[in-house]
């Protein structure tokens, strides 16, 4: 099951850096996890300060 990030991510991009399979890109106000990439490793939940990254 793929990760997804919500409306409470304050665009600080410490998940990106930390996707082995660069699921993550930036938008305009937050970033998003590309679910056909995402591998479930969770790498991206464990580093997010405002724990906006859950499992769908």
């Amino acid at each position: 099951m793929a990760y997804k990030i919500s409306e409470e991510c304050i665009n600080c991009g410490a998940c990106k850096s930390e996707c082995p399979v660069n699921a993550i890109s930036e938008q305009t106000d937050m970033h998003v996890i590309d679910a056909g990439l995402c591998i479930s490793c969770g790498a991206c939940a464990e580093v997010c300060p405002a724990q906006a990254i859950s499992e769908e």
